[in-house]
């Protein structure tokens, strides 16, 4: 169940508010929400009350959505605004998504609502969160150029220690800082205190040979959490010119250090989307003349014995594997719903069980706990499934190094409103759940609510980057699921997978091996790559489609001048060089508006194609690398819906 919603709707047709509505509270939130439909009604909302999100329609007989943006900017720069409309412009849309609206949702297309109002809620909370930091690291660093005197330094902490260790004198900054008062702390030792010796640290000795100190120091506040303070220690004289205490002025940097880590880890995150686009896009490349060869020459040479068939299958399958690799990569690195198809868990659950007990220590027990029943079908990518459940399994492990047992499991479940009430993110319906049990060391109950964020780990340095539970998480719900989790100090810790079941029964698909026939219709190659070029022609004329090939976009706007008549389709690269495909298909729809063509790719999405304005004659697209079947059978529904 989500949070409660306080909703400002701008829009003159009730019936579309009410869709608007109804999709909201199917995705869990409760409304408390006004309709307007002129600026005056708006600027009285804004003023009255404060909204959490606002939802516009474009058009209005006595309004719009940019000047609805505008009255919000004025008051809420950070207001979540969401535009749902009927379809306008691409320049229109670009425009208003410029001028501030965060997201723009085609009425037809509600699915995708309930998703952006869970993101930019998010992330407007992140944006506070990163503002208030900001804030604190303003006030933090104008207390450190506050040294004239006492009094502009006050809301530092600041105290005194005898050469004994023993404090003597503690001010308000400490105490708020700290946590603990001056009564607590006069006499008593800075090094039980604070966990810090004066004695011992580099410290001293430069306070006593240089007058001052200053450098970043971890302190303990009565609590036992880790502060991390700008620390600056003066040597303390007596009148006699005797070295009498050390005067120590501490500025609580720890937010400061949190949003300077944050800044980084995004940096590396971005790096490494960066890195694994252009890693995925070669790769793609390599892949798709091996994958097709490996189908390709069992067709040429029918007479090939049984030996050679299963080494030809053997690339074929680790090419398949590859190829789920690179999408693996690139759904951790830029994020998506994968390729759902109907999935049967049982057979996943034999294939990773089969990789732990090869892999894992033999002091971990392997145990497998399935439904005797039929296991229900779930919509799922089974790349991203096989990934949650090792992450889930790589835990375990990393939680028994001195062995144990390790339980994976599966059963169908019916949730009723009983267990959705007592289980907040739980939603009514049925379910495959997934079971992944260790009898490891156990997870802390303060540390529970914080193991799905980005980046928290318990692990040592070098040894997790606090992305995998953060992973499972993000994939789950993506897949309309959520995680429950069972921990106990010293016995173990048990992750359930809730994925909703198909309702009704799916025939899972078999691949055919039978290859349509191209009738001798013309196909225009179009791709950079020799290696891809020359065995997805010789993949076609195989199947009685002729061919003409061309290198680069240039070259495919002279040949389909030359012969559109002629012309049936065109299989199209998308990323080449110096001219883009999606710029070569405009190109050949000015010389035939009803040319149809097949966009492929090893890096981009048909959702992205779509994004860049990709144009209305791309048909079908094609992921690299892909099979014989994919390419025949692709081209055989575009020319023959």
């Amino acid at each position: 169940m989500h949070s409660h919603l306080q909703l400002l709707i701008v829009e003159d047709l009730e019936d579309d508010m009410l869709l608007i509505l109804r999709e909201l509270r199917q995705g869990g939130y409760s409304l408390d929400y006004v309709r307007v439909e002129t600026p005056e009604a708006m600027q009285a909302a804004l003023d009255r009350a404060t909204w959490d999100l606002i939802i516009a329609d474009y058009t209005l007989p006595k309004f719009s959505a940019p000047e609805a943006l505008k009255l919000v900017q004025r008051q809420q720069r950070d207001l979540p605004f969401i535009i749902v409309s009927g379809t306008i412009g691409e320049e229109i849309a670009v425009a208003a998504m410029k001028a501030g609206a965060h997201d723009y949702i085609f009425k037809g297309n509600l699915a995708r609502l309930v998703p952006a109002v869970e993101r930019e809620l998010r992330e407007a909370k992140e944006r506070q969160k990163r503002h208030q930091a900001e804030l604190a690291l303003q006030e933090s660093e104008e207390k450190i150029r506050e040294q004239a005197a006492l009094i502009n330094i006050a809301s530092d902490a600041i105290f005194v220690c005898d050469f004994s260790n023993q404090i003597t004198f503690w001010n308000q900054g400490a105490e708020r800082l700290y946590g603990w008062n001056a009564v607590e702390v006069i006499g008593k030792d800075v090094r039980t205190l604070l966990g810090q010796d004066l004695e011992e640290s580099e410290m001293l000795q430069t306070v006593l040979e240089k007058g001052e100190w200053q450098g970043e120091c971890q302190k303990l506040n009565k609590t036992g959490q880790i502060v991390i303070v700008a620390t600056r220690c003066t040597l303390v004289r007596g009148e006699a010119g005797e070295a009498r205490s050390i005067l120590i002025v501490d500025t609580d940097i720890t937010e400061k250090k949190l949003l300077e880590a944050q800044f980084l880890r995004a940096q590396r995150l971005e790096s490494l989307g960066t890195l694994a686009s252009g890693i995925a896009h070669d790769f793609n490349n390599l892949l798709t003349p091996i994958l097709a060869i490996s189908q390709l020459l069992p067709l040429k040479l029918p007479d090939l014995d049984e030996q050679n068939h299963q080494l030809l299958q053997l690339i074929e399958d680790n090419v398949k594997r590859g190829a789920d690799l690179v999408k693996q990569i690139l759904t951790f690195a830029r994020g998506g719903d994968g390729k759902r198809v109907p999935l049967q868990i049982r057979h996943l659950l034999s294939e990773v069980t089969q990789i732990v007990r090869q892999t894992f220590p033999k002091a971990i027990e392997i145990r497998t706990m399935l439904s005797t029943v039929d296991l229900w079908i779930v919509s799922a990518d089974s790349t991203q499934l096989h990934q949650v459940i090792m992450n889930l399994c790589v835990n375990a492990r990393d939680a028994m190094p001195t062995g144990g047992t390790l339980t994976i499991g599966a059963d169908n479940l019916v949730i009723d409103e009983s267990y959705r009430r007592i289980n907040p993110e739980a939603s009514s319906g049925s379910f495959v759940v997934l079971t992944i049990a260790d009898t490891g060391t156990g997870i802390p109950a303060e540390l529970l609510e914080r193991i799905f964020d980005p980046f928290f780990t318990t692990k040592e340095v070098g040894k997790g980057t606090g992305l995998g539970l953060s992973t499972v998480s993000g994939i789950v719900r993506n897949h309309g699921g959520f995680v429950e989790v069972y921990s106990e100090i010293g016995k173990g810790t048990q992750f359930k997978v809730f994925l909703p079941a198909i309702p009704q029964k799916v025939d899972l698909a078999v691949e055919a091996t039978a290859h349509a026939h191209g009738q001798n219709k013309l196909v225009l190659i179009v791709e950079d790559e020799a290696s891809i070029r020359q065995v997805t022609q010789t993949t076609l004329e195989l199947c009685h489609y002729k061919t003409l090939v061309a290198k680069d976009g240039v070259e495919a706007i002279s040949l389909y001048a030359q012969h559109h008549q002629k012309i049936s389709l065109v299989l199209m690269d998308i990323m080449m060089p110096s001219m883009s495909g999606l710029t070569a298909v405009r190109a050949l729809q000015q010389i035939n508006p009803e040319v149809k063509v097949v966009a492929m790719s090893g890096l981009a999405t048909n959702y992205e194609i779509s994004q860049e304005g990709g144009s209305s004659c791309i048909k079908a697209f094609l992921s690299k690398p892909y099979t014989t079947k994919d390419l025949v059978d692709t081209l055989q529904t575009v020319l023959c819906p």
